[in-house]
């Protein structure tokens, strides 16, 4: 009795113990919905870097993930942060613990995956190919004799040696399809740092045989390497989605309620026909020297930008996004009461620091720096936080700090913080109201200040895509 009654009490242990584990597992896994997502006012998304899903081009973020995401934003009304995945191995793991909100990266849904997240309704709907190269001279063939000198069965695969990320859905399928064919394929893994349009390039490059990639993916690198080949079909249909937690049922519904009634839309047609069928689109883009994915620049002004953003403290890509606002890096830019240059000032600013429509490039942002330095002065009087001060200089930019002024004034009036953007923006968004432009404590009058309040909200968050891919694109050119 003795004996039954300890290992009762064992077994109680063991179960408890059990318990704690899986309840420690599940509390790995934030309660991070969309309640709290609209509160905080940011959706979090970990998205590929690459040539479909979110790229900049001639100083314009774009990729079909990326402006699907930024749609979903716009309609729940929040704004979006971008996190380019640095490894494909950690995203369900970096997604349970917060880093993020959403995965949007080709992933397709499998019962495994299912274990550890959500997905949503699928985006699209692809198979997996084989991604092998067409031989040395293969544009001088027949089409049946190139046909010939390539793999084209699953059972041609026995034998092969296939490159693909372990922890993808690649993997999973060739086991399967090497005890299908009743055959070995070769399976040499390569980590997740390493994407799978990298993986097409070795193939294209000779540096590997035979990958595995998503038919949607494989397609388009078709048309940036013609000498793959990726008629190969290995797989039924896979769905792709995007990944949200468990514990984010709102805004897994929230998603699929819009994918619903977005992809019965024209726009979301045109939005897939441009990244996925439009191969003129793709080649100029992809040749283009200001593709940042290839090249690693936003413009052709990149190096004089850096050599006078020091003078200010500021980043060199927050300049350039200033830059691209004001003329979209067009030296010979005329706006709107005679704005001129790159960046685009008035012609009684410009004789103050010296530059007029004849000045190049150069002394344009020469003299845009040293304006930008005399706001800075204007306002490091009562704007200590310097984070903070650059969106009262991007606004004074635009619209004069007068105005900004009487925002900041107003702000104080109804009990706001006058050194915090958020509280002074909002009322500079109103000041054409005249409730507020007629008050007491406003010296400048009426103002469209919504302009002003657009123009600070899309520098900083183009700064922000511009800061992020001109940082993965160091770590990629140092490995």
């Amino acid at each position: 009795m003795v004996k039954f009654l300890k290992y009762i009490i064992y077994s109680l242990f063991v179960l408890l113990a059990c318990t704690s584990t899986t309840r420690q597992k599940k509390e790995h896994v934030i309660m991070r919905d969309i309640s709290k997502i609209k509160e905080e006012g940011k959706l979090k998304a970990l998205i590929n870097y690459s040539s479909t899903s979110y790229f900049i081009y001639k100083g314009v973020p774009m990729g079909f993930e990326y402006e699907l995401l930024k749609k979903y934003a716009e309609h729940i009304g929040v704004e979006l942060e971008i996190i380019p995945i640095k490894n494909m191995d950690s995203i369900f793991t970096d997604l349970n613990r917060g880093v993020a909100d959403i995965v949007a990266a080709n992933l397709t849904i499998t019962q495994e995956r299912l274990k550890k997240i959500n997905f949503t309704l699928p985006i699209i709907i692809t198979k997996q190919v084989l991604v092998q190269r067409k031989p040395d001279g293969w544009h001088k063939m027949r089409k049946k004799d190139l046909e010939k000198t390539l793999l084209n069965s699953t059972l041609d695969l026995a034998n092969k040696t296939i490159v693909v990320r372990e922890g993808s859905s690649f993997y999973t399928r060739l086991k399967s399809l090497s005890n299908e064919i009743g055959e070995k394929i070769n399976i040499q893994t390569v980590p997740g740092e390493i994407t799978m349009e990298q993986l097409i390039e070795q193939v294209a490059n000779k540096d590997i045989n035979y990958t595995i990639a998503d038919k949607n993916i494989a397609l388009v690198n078709q048309w940036h390497y013609p000498n793959i080949d990726a008629s190969l079909t290995i797989s039924l249909d896979q769905k792709i989605a995007w990944a949200t937690r468990t514990t984010s049922d709102s805004l897994t519904l929230s998603i699929n309620n819009w994918l619903h009634s977005y992809q019965q839309s024209k726009h979301f047609k045109l939005l897939y026909n441009k990244y996925f069928k439009n191969k003129a689109l793709f080649t100029s883009r992809v040749q283009n020297k200001y593709y940042t994915l290839e090249s690693g620049k936003i413009s052709a002004y990149d190096e004089v930008i850096k050599k006078y953003a020091p003078e200010l403290n500021w980043d060199w890509e927050l300049v350039a996004s200033l830059i691209y606002q004001e003329s979209h890096f067009n030296n010979n830019a005329i706006g709107w009461g005679g704005s001129f240059g790159l960046m685009q000032m008035m012609p009684q600013t410009g004789e103050k620091f010296g530059v007029d429509t004849t000045s190049n490039a150069e002394q344009n942002i020469k003299a845009g720096i040293k304006y930008l330095k005399k706001l800075d002065k204007i306002w490091a009087k009562s704007i200590a936080d310097s984070t903070e001060r650059i969106k009262f200089i991007l606004a004074s930019y635009n619209t004069g700090p007068g105005h900004v002024i009487d925002a900041k004034n107003l702000a104080e009036k109804y009990g706001k913080d006058p050194s915090n953007w958020k509280d002074v923006s909002y009322f500079l968004l109103h000041k054409s109201e005249p409730k507020y432009y007629k008050d007491e404590v406003v010296k400048h009058g009426y103002c469209r200040g919504y302009i002003a309040y657009d123009y600070v909200n899309e520098i900083m968050d183009r700064y922000r895509h511009y800061k992020t891919i001109m940082d993965e694109q160091k770590l990629i050119t140092s490995n």
